[in-house]
C-alpha cells in the first residue's frame, strides 16, 4: 500500500502539473505562428537576447536563493516567515543592483539596445526573479493546486495580451515584452496573496540563521544555474556574433517545436523533485526509482523519436516566412531537452541528500565542453554547429550525473538499450537534413520510429499498469 502511495503521490502532481504546464507552454506554442507572421526575425532575436541576459544574471544577483526556498519549505518544521523573508529580500537586492547597471548604461551607453529597451528589461528581471521566488516556494508547501490555477490564469492573460497588443494595438516588439511581463506578474501576485507570502515577509528582521542555511545550500547552486544557461542559451551569443542577430531569430525560434517534450520534461521534473526528497530510498527496495526512471526514459525517447518524425510537417505549420529554416535545428534541440530531462530525474537524488555541490560539477563539466563545441562548429556550419553543440553537452551532463548518482542511489537502468536508441536518434536526426525526397524520407524515419518503441514495449506496458493501478 505505501508503494502504491509512491506512485500515487507522483501522479496526483504530475496530473496538477500538467494543468499548468499544458496552459502556460502547449497554448503558448499556438500562437508561434502569430509571432513569426507579427515580428521580424530581428525583433525575436533582440527579445531572446534579453531574455537569456536576465537569465544569467538571476541566479548571480539574487544568490539563486529560490532554490533553497524549494528546498527548505519541503521541511515542514522549517519557519516558513524565514524563508519568505529572505527570498523577498534578496529579490529586491537583485532588482535594485540591475536598475542601477541599467542607469550605468543609460549615462554611458554601452548598449544602445539596451538603452532604448531598459525599462522592459528591469520589468522582465523583477518579474522573472519574482517568478523563480513566488512558484518555488508553492511548490515547497506542496500547493501544487493553487499554482496549477494560477498558470492556466496567467496563460490565459498572457495569451489575450499579446493578441491585443500585436494584432489590435499593433505594438510589435514592445507589445511582446508587455504581454510576456504582465502575465507572469499576475499569476506571482496571486499566488502570494493565497499563500500569504505577503503577509509573513518581515524584512526588518535579519533571520541570520535560516538565511545562512538558505544560501549555503543555494551558492553551490549559482554555478549550475550559470552552467546551465551556458547550455541552453550562450549559443544564442555565438550565433548572433558570427552569423547575425536575425539567425538568432531563426535559432531561437527552432526551440518551439521542442517545447512539446520540454512541457513533458517540466511536468515531470517538477513533481519528481517533490517525490525524490518524500521517498528517497538510497537501496530503492521497492523497485520505485527503477520503474519511473524506465517510464519516464521511454517516454520522453519516444515522444522525442515522433517530433523528429513530424519535425517538417509542423515547420510548415508554425514558421512563418523566413523563420522555416528553424526546422534544421529541430532535432538537437530535442535531444537535448531529452537529456536534460534524464539529467534532471537524477539530479532529484541530489536535491533530496541536500548535496547542491555535487549538482553544480556535471553542468559545469557539460557547460565547457559546450562553449568550445559552439566556438568550433558554429563558424564552419552555421547555427546547426550550435544546436549540435548544446546536444552533446546535454549528453555529456546526463552521462556525468549518473555516474555521480551511484554514491546515493542502486538504480537500475538498461545501459545497452538505451544507448542504441539514442543513436537511433541521433540516425534519424542525419537523415531528416540529407534525405529530401518525402518517400524515402518518412519511410525511413517512420521505421525508425517503430523500432524505437518496440524497444520499449515492455516498458511502455509498465506506464500502462503503473496509470491504470494508480
Amino acid at each position: 500500500m505505501e508503494k502504491q502511495s509512491k506512485y500515487k503521490y507522483l501522479a496526483k502532481n504530475i496530473g496538477l502539473l500538467t494543468l499548468s504546464n499544458f496552459a502556460t507552454k502547449l497554448l503558448s506554442f499556438f500562437l508561434v505562428p502569430l509571432y513569426t507572421s507579427i515580428l521580424t526575425t530581428a525583433d525575436y532575436g533582440t527579445y531572446d537576447l534579453f531574455n537569456t541576459t536576465v537569465g544569467v544574471l538571476l541566479p548571480i544577483l539574487t544568490l539563486n536563493v529560490q532554490e533553497g526556498m524549494l528546498r527548505f519549505a519541503m521541511d515542514k518544521d522549517y519557519d516558513k516567515e524565514a524563508i519568505v523573508t529572505v527570498g523577498f529580500r534578496y529579490l529586491l537586492i537583485g532588482s535594485a543592483i540591475t536598475a542601477i547597471g541599467l542607469g550605468v548604461n543609460g549615462i554611458f551607453g554601452f548598449s544602445s539596445m539596451l538603452k532604448t529597451y531598459s525599462i522592459f528589461f528591469f520589468l522582465m528581471f523583477f518579474v522573472q526573479a519574482l517568478g523563480g521566488i513566488v512558484p518555488f516556494y508553492i511548490r515547497g508547501i506542496d500547493r501544487i493546486g493553487d499554482l496549477s490555477i494560477s498558470s492556466v490564469a496567467a496563460s490565459a492573460v498572457t495569451i489575450g495580451c499579446n493578441i491585443l497588443f500585436l494584432v489590435g494595438f499593433k505594438w510589435g516588439l514592445i507589445g511582446y515584452f508587455l504581454a510576456n511581463i504582465i502575465g507572469p506578474f499576475f499569476q506571482c501576485v496571486w499566488l502570494a496573496a493565497r499563500a500569504h507570502m505577503f503577509r509573513d515577509t518581515h524584512l526588518t528582521r535579519k533571520y541570520q540563521k535560516e538565511s545562512k542555511e538558505l544560501l549555503s545550500y543555494s551558492r553551490p547552486l549559482i554555478a549550475n544555474s550559470i552552467a546551465w544557461w551556458v547550455n541552453n542559451a550562450s549559443d544564442r551569443y555565438v550565433v548572433t556574433f558570427f552569423c547575425g542577430v536575425a539567425a538568432n531569430g531563426v535559432y531561437s525560434v527552432a526551440s518551439k517545436i521542442p517545447s512539446i517534450l520540454n512541457v513533458f520534461q517540466t511536468i515531470f521534473n517538477q513533481a519528481w523533485a517533490l517525490s525524490a526528497v518524500k521517498d528517497y530510498d538510497p537501496e530503492d527496495k521497492s523497485g520505485f526509482f527503477a520503474n519511473t526512471y524506465r517510464a519516464y526514459n521511454c517516454m520522453m525517447t519516444i515522444v522525442c523519436s515522433a517530433i523528429i518524425v513530424a519535425d517538417k510537417i509542423l515547420a510548415k505549420f508554425l514558421y512563418a516566412n523566413d523563420f522555416y529554416a528553424a526546422w534544421r535545428y529541430v532535432p538537437w534541440l530535442t535531444m537535448a531537452i531529452l537529456f536534460g530531462a534524464m539529467s534532471g530525474y537524477i539530479g532529484g537524488f541530489f536535491t533530496a541528500v541536500k548535496d547542491s555541490t555535487v549538482y553544480a560539477t556535471s553542468t559545469v563539466v557539460g557547460a565547457v565542453t559546450n562553449i568550445i563545441l559552439n566556438i568550433i562548429l558554429t563558424p564552419m556550419i552555421g547555427a546547426l554547429g550550435a544546436a549540435i553543440a548544446t546536444a552533446v553537452c546535454y549528453v555529456e551532463v546526463y552521462v556525468v550525473r549518473l555516474i555521480q548518482s551511484r554514491k546515493y542511489i542502486k538504480l537500475r537502468v538498461n545501459f545497452i538499450r538505451d544507448s542504441i536508441s539514442y543513436i537511433l536518434l541521433v540516425i534519424q536526426s542525419v537523415i531528416l537534413l540529407f534525405v529530401d525526397a518525402a518517400i524515402p524520407l518518412y519511410g525511413i524515419l517512420i521505421g525508425l520510429f517503430v523500432v524505437i518503441f518496440i524497444m520499449y514495449i515492455k516498458d511502455i506496458g509498465l506506464v500502462v499498469r503503473k496509470v491504470l493501478h494508480r
